[in-house]
This record gives C-alpha cells, sequence and structure tokens, in this order.
C-alpha cells in the first residue's frame, strides 16, 4: 500500500474541510456542481482498468469461501443493511438509502491489500474481485428498488439509466484500454502501470468529494448532527460480519489463509462506485453522497485494525511458515 493509499482517510478529511471552505465562495457552488459526475466517472474507469474479468470463473475452484462469500456479501449483507437502517436510521430516509448503498457494494481493490497484510490467500481474494466486481452491478438497482423506494422518491427506469450511464461507459471504456494496452505493449506493462492508476484513482475521487461539498456545503452544515447517527449502525456492521465470518470459517473448517479472505472480502466497502452512482441518481439528495463520503473514513481505520486482530487469531502453526 502506498503512502497516497494509507494517507485516505487524511486525505479525505480535507478533501471535506476544502470542499466546505470553497462552498462559501457564491459562483464555485454552481460550477462544483457540474463537475462531480465527470470525475466520479474519471475514477470509476482507473478503478476498472486493472480488474481482471477474463478470470470471471476462476473463484469457484474454492466453492466452500466462494459460496460464504457471496452469500454474505449479495444476501446476508443487503438485509443487515436494511435492518441496521430501519433500527437506528428510523427518521433519516436520506441516510439509510446512503447507508444500504454502501453495504451492498463489495470492495474491489484495498481489500486484497488487507488479506496480504493479515497473510490470507491473496491469490484467492483475487479471483473473488471479478465475480464480487460483476454481481455489484447487476444487483445495486435491484437492491435500490427493493429496499430504497419506500424511503425516496424513485423513478426505475431513470435509475436503470442513469447506473448504465455512470458504470457501463467507464467498464466499456476500461475495457477498450485493457485490450489496447495489451495488443500494443504487452500483458506485463499494464500490471507495472498499476500504481499510477491506482493514484489517478485516488486523485479523482478526492477531487470529486471536493466538489460535493463545494456544491453542497451550505445544505449540509446545518444537519451535521446526523453524521453521528452513522457511526453506530456503520460499526454495527463491522463487527457483526466480522464475528459471522469467524464462526463461518469454523464450521466450514476453512484454513487460517481462507478465513482471512472471507473476512475481508465481506468487510471492506466499494464506496466508490455507490457513490458515482448516488451522484448520477440522487444529484439532489446530497446526504446519501455524504453518507458514501463518510464510509472510507471509518472503513480504512477499522480495516486496518481488523487486520491486527486477525494476526492474533493466526494459529500458532500458520505462523511458523
Amino acid at each position: 500500500m502506498t503512502w497516497f493509499e494509507r494517507s485516505q482517510p487524511l486525505l479525505i478529511l480535507l478533501s471535506v474541510l476544502l470542499g466546505l471552505a470553497l462552498a462559501q465562495i457564491g459562483d464555485v457552488a454552481a460550477l462544483a456542481g457540474h463537475l462531480i459526475t465527470p470525475l466520479l466517472m474519471g475514477m470509476l474507469y482507473a478503478a476498472f482498468l486493472p480488474i481482471p474479468l477474463r478470470h470471471l470463473g476462476r473463484a469457484f475452484g474454492n466453492y466452500r469461501v466462494t459460496i460464504a462469500s457471496l452469500a454474505m456479501n449479495f444476501i446476508w449483507t443487503p438485509l443487515l443493511a436494511w435492518g441496521l437502517g430501519a433500527l437506528f436510521l428510523r427518521d433519516a430516509p436520506d441516510l439509510r438509502v446512503g447507508l444500504l448503498m454502501l453495504m451492498v457494494t463489495p470492495c474491489t481493490d484495498w481489500y486484497l491489500v488487507f488479506t496480504g497484510i493479515a497473510k490470507g490467500n491473496v491469490s484467492l481474494a483475487t479471483a473473488l474481485l471479478p465475480l464480487n466486481f460483476v454481481l455489484q452491478m447487476v444487483l445495486l438497482p435491484l437492491y435500490l428498488a427493493l429496499f430504497a423506494q419506500a424511503l425516496v422518491s424513485l423513478d426505475l427506469g431513470v435509475l436503470v439509466g442513469k447506473i448504465a450511464t455512470v458504470l457501463l461507459i467507464p467498464l466499456a471504456l476500461a475495457l477498450l484500454s485493457r485490450y489496447g494496452m495489451g495488443w500494443l505493449k504487452g500483458p506485463i506493462w499494464l500490471h507495472q502501470k498499476l500504481p499510477q492508476v491506482a493514484m489517478v484513482q485516488l486523485l479523482c475521487l478526492n477531487l470529486a468529494i471536493v466538489a460535493i461539498f463545494a456544491a453542497e456545503g451550505k445544505a449540509l452544515l446545518q444537519r451535521l448532527d446526523l453524521l453521528l447517527w452513522l457511526l453506530l449502525p456503520m460499526g454495527s456492521f463491522f463487527v457483526i460480519n466480522f464475528v459471522l465470518a469467524q464462526w463461518l470459517g469454523q464450521q466450514l473448517r476453512l484454513a487460517y489463509p481462507e478465513v482471512v479472505c472471507l473476512t475481508c472480502t465481506t468487510l471492506a466497502r466499494n464506496s466508490p462506485v455507490a457513490l458515482a452512482v448516488a451522484a448520477a441518481v440522487f444529484g439532489d439528495r446530497p446526504l446519501i453522497a455524504l453518507t458514501l463520503v463518510i464510509g472510507p473514513l471509518l472503513e480504512l481505520p477499522i480495516m486496518a485494525l481488523v487486520t491486527q486482530i486477525l494476526l492474533r487469531l493466526r494459529p500458532q502453526t500458520s505462523r511458523d511458515f
């Protein structure tokens, strides 16, 4: 993990503060609103570029971890997110939708780093990546239709159209770029450029956060009390899914590296993808995007703590190798 990646919580916080400062300048807010979607689409292009979709079926070589991971990410977690929202955010529908969008999109990048730090099965985690990626893109409109339609005004036709635009255009460009770069430069060249690609992704994400808070900062400053409401449901998600992953690991008799893989892929969330969709679909409801900005502020330190807990739980026999 590069310094830029390790510093993401601090950089996101600085981006929020810079956006709030710029929001006080009248003309900046109007301009910033037009920059949000292009910046997020640029971020998604850089995020999609390294994802090897040709390995889509490789994860089923370890069917126990794959099935457990898919069940937790795409069946259990949406239900948990809905329940936590109903329990803790009953009077804040926008925060409930933001929490749902954050919870139902598994991570497709940083969890590999945390899996490696905790001495987990990185090759298995990499095989799960394209599967998680495809399923979350397909299922996100369904989750919103099932769980969010009763909370906020939602036109399903507009929803599908905007999600297709904001996700499929960067995805198509990324796939074409992968093919073109592989043909012109060879398959190794893109792999060598991944640190630069990751930096572009994070730079676009932080600039998009600046734009979001510059555009909506005045409205958000009036609702700062709602931010505290998010701490309990988000914290509960991490605790519940961590315990559940350890229990499943025991029930399925998984080896320690497999338990780490299962834990990291079911805890880490893909807030950039959810944020891009929120900006496109719910541009008039800034609190939804705000929830997705707060996600990484909590997630990255928690995932760092999780890796240390996993290492302490590591069996003595595994430490000898």
